[in-house]
């Protein structure tokens, strides 16, 4: 079996509705999702074998977000803030530990 493109995948919701909760109705998905792609390049581990970081479309966790999700784990997650998007992507995408407390 040939080896992944990326080891870890990671998608993070930046879907908004007016009058309905959505992950990126503050805008902090999008926010979020920048400081992880660039925390990733920081670390070294973004790109081709290693960690990917992207924006996707509604997930379908709406009431649970803002959400993201790793794969190839299949591991959901909410986020607050930035020390919790931190704590995913050092702990989660560079070494592999799923952050319990953040679990969805």
């Amino acid at each position: 079996m040939d080896k992944p493109y990326y080891q870890r995948h990671m998608f993070f919701c930046i879907n908004q509705r007016e009058g309905e909760q959505a992950c990126n109705n503050s805008g902090l998905a999008v926010e979020m999702a920048k400081l992880a792609k660039n925390q990733a390049k920081a670390l070294g581990i973004h790109g081709p074998g290693g960690v990917r970081v992207n924006r996707a479309g509604c997930l379908g966790r709406c009431s649970e977000g803002p959400a993201a999700v790793v794969y190839p784990e299949g591991v959901w997650y909410t986020y607050v803030d930035a020390d919790d998007v931190m704590e995913i992507v050092e702990s989660h995408l560079q070494h592999g530990v799923p952050v319990e407390r953040l679990k969805i």
